[in-house]
C-alpha cells in the first residue's frame, strides 16, 4: 500500500486484472476477472457462466454454507469460498470492485491471498473522488459460541486493527496467536499465509469426494497423529505423487512455512475476509480466541444490525460549552441579516470549507412557545429548519470570495423530524456541502442533535446572491 495512500476516501483497482485458477472443492477450473467499480458500490460478484450474469453481493445476511470456507446464495446461485479475495480487496485497500467468475467457487490458488494481493498491487490502486465512512464503535460487542469455545470482540479503537488466537489442543501447531495492528501490514505479513488442516480433516473430506481440486500445495497439512504406509500411499494417489511423506516437523511434505505463526495469520485473513461481508467499513481492534468462518460471520450479523441501529449517531458533534467558539451572536450578526427574535443560531463550535456546526440553546422564554403547545411546549419543526438553514447560510458565506452575501433558500427535500425538541434542550446544528458550490448554488445536508438523538434531518438548496 503507498505511503501516500489516503484512508478516508474510497479507492478501486486501476484495470481489470484477470485470474484463472482451481476451486479448492469443486474441482472445476475458474476464470475470475476483478473489474473496477464507482463509489458505493462495494463488493459484488457475477457469475458470468449462468443466464443474465446474475449477481450477488457480499453481505453476511446471503451467507448459506460455512463448512468448507464462507459461501454466498441469492435467488438460488451460489459462489463459494469468497473469503481469500475479499481479504486480498480489503487489505489492499480497494472498497468497490466486481467480482466476475464463470464457475460457483473462486480459484484457491496457494491457499492464501497472495497471488490476489500481488495482482492487485500491479495493476495498481486508484483513489476515487468520494469519502469513506468509517464506522466507529462505541462500545463493545461480543460474540461467544461455547460449544466451539469461540470468544470474538470488537472494541471502540480509532483505527483498525485485528488479534486472532488458535489452540486445536495440537503438539505440532500449540497455542499461536497473531496481530494486524494496521491494515498496512497486510500484504507482507498476512497474505502469504496459507489454509490449514488436519490430516484425518484431509482423509475425511477426501472419503466424501469434497476436495476435487485439493493439491498438496494449496494447504498446509497438519500431521500430529502417526500415519500408516498404507494410508500415505493413497494420499499419494489421491493427489497424483509418486511418494508423500511426513517431515519431522510433523507437516505433510510440503513446503517450508512461511512464518512460524502461520496458522494463526491464516486466521486472521479469514476473519478479515469474512468481515468484510459487514459491507461498512469500521474502526474497531477485534479480538478473535478460536475463529471459524462461522463464527466469523455471525460476528459480522452482529456488527452489521448494531451499525444499522446505530448509524444515525456516526460523526454526531461533540458539544463541549467549554470550547471557545469560532463565532460568537456579534459575528454572527455580522455575516446573516437575522436579528432578535429570528436569529436562531447563538454560536458556531466548528468551521472548514465543507462543513459547519452551529448551537441553539432552546429555553423556555423563546416567543414562540407563547402560541405553540401552550402546556405542552414543542419548538415548531418548520423553525428547527430555519436554524439549519441559517448555519448553513454561514458555512456558504464564508466560502465565497471577499464581498456581501445574502442566502436565499431553493428547495428543502427529504425532511425529517425524528424526535422533538423542548425548553432546556441544547440544539446541535450541523450542515454538510453535498458538493461543490457552483454558479452560487449550494446543496447540503443538515442535521439536528439533541445530546446524540437525531431530531431533524434534511437536504437544503440555497443560492448565493451578492449585495448590491
Amino acid at each position: 500500500m503507498d505511503k501516500n495512500f489516503n484512508a478516508d476516501k474510497q479507492h478501486t483497482i486501476a484495470e481489470p486484472i484477470h485470474i484463472s485458477g482451481t476451486g479448492l472443492h469443486t474441482g472445476i477450473n475458474v476464470d475470475m476477472i476483478l473489474h473496477p467499480a464507482n463509489p458505493g458500490f462495494g463488493y459484488q460478484f457475477q457469475r458470468s457462466d449462468l443466464p443474465n450474469k446474475p449477481i450477488i453481493k457480499a453481505d453476511c445476511d446471503l451467507v448459506t454454507d460455512t463448512a468448507r470456507g464462507t459461501t454466498l446464495e441469492q435467488d438460488g446461485v451460489k459462489i463459494s469460498t469468497v473469503e481469500h479475495v475479499l481479504a486480498a480487496l480489503v487489505g489492499m485497500g480497494v472498497d468497490n470492485c466486481l467480482i466476475e467468475v464463470n464457475g460457483p467457487e473462486m480459484p484457491i490458488k496457494d491457499g492464501s491471498s497472495k497471488d490476489f494481493v500481488d495482482r492487485i498491487d500491479k495493476a495498481g490502486v486508484v483513489e476515487q473522488d468520494a469519502t469513506k465512512i468509517w464506522y466507529s464503535l462505541d462500545t463493545n460487542i461480543s460474540f461467544y459460541d461455547d460449544k466451539k469455545r469461540v470468544e470474538m470482540t470488537a472494541l471502540p479503537a480509532t483505527s483498525y486493527h485485528i488479534t486472532t488466537l488458535i489452540d486445536f489442543n495440537s503438539p505440532v501447531l500449540g497455542t499461536q496467536h497473531a496481530s494486524l495492528k494496521s491494515i498496512k501490514e497486510f500484504q507482507n505479513e498476512i497474505a502469504p499465509c496459507r489454509t490449514f488442516c488436519f490430516l484425518h480433516e484431509l482423509e475425511a473430506l477426501l472419503d466424501n469426494n469434497l476436495i476435487k481440486g485439493g493439491d498438496i500445495n494449496n494447504a498446509i497439512v497438519v500431521v500430529d497423529k502417526p500415519v500408516t504406509a498404507i494410508e500415505m500411499k493413497r494420499l499419494a494417489k489421491a493427489f497424483g505423487r509418486d511418494k508423500v511423506e511426513v517431515k519431522t516437523e510433523g507437516y505433510l511434505n510440503n513446503l517450508e512455512l512461511r512464518f512460524a505463526n502461520e496458522a494463526a495469520r491464516h486466521k486472521l485473513l479469514d476473519v478479515v475476509g469474512d468481515l468484510a461481508l459487514i459491507g461498512y467499513p469500521i474502526k474497531a481492534h477485534i479480538i478473535a480466541n478460536r475463529p471459524g468462518h462461522s463464527s466469523n460471520v455471525e460476528f459480522a450479523r452482529q456488527i452489521k444490525k448494531y451499525i444499522k441501529k446505530n448509524k444515525h449517531t456516526k460523526d454526531v458533534p461533540v458539544y463541549d460549552p467549554n470550547q471557545l467558539p469560532i463565532y460568537n451572536t456579534e459575528q454572527i450578526e455580522k455575516t446573516l441579516p437575522h436579528r432578535y427574535p429570528f436569529l436562531l443560531v447563538d454560536k458556531v463550535i466548528e468551521l472548514s470549507d465543507k462543513k459547519i456546526v452551529g448551537i441553539k440553546n432552546v429555553t423556555f422564554n423563546e416567543y414562540f412557545f407563547q402560541g405553540h403547545f401552550p402546556g405542552n411546549p414543542v419548538m415548531p419543526g418548520v423553525l428547527q429548519v430555519e436554524a439549519l438553514a441559517q448555519t448553513g447560510g454561514i458555512l456558504c458565506i464564508n466560502s465565497m470570495p471577499e464581498g456581501d452575501y445574502d442566502t436565499y433558500f431553493l428547495k428543502v427535500d427529504n425532511c425529517k423530524f425524528k424526535q422533538k425538541v423542548v425548553p432546556g434542550d441544547t440544539m446541535i446544528l450541523k450542515m454538510e456541502l453535498i458538493e461543490p458550490i457552483r454558479r452560487g448554488i449550494c446543496v447540503m445536508r443538515g442535521s439536528v442533535y439533541v445530546g446524540n438523538k437525531l431530531c431533524t434531518e434534511g437536504e437544503f438548496t440555497a443560492q448565493l446572491v451578492k449585495r448590491n
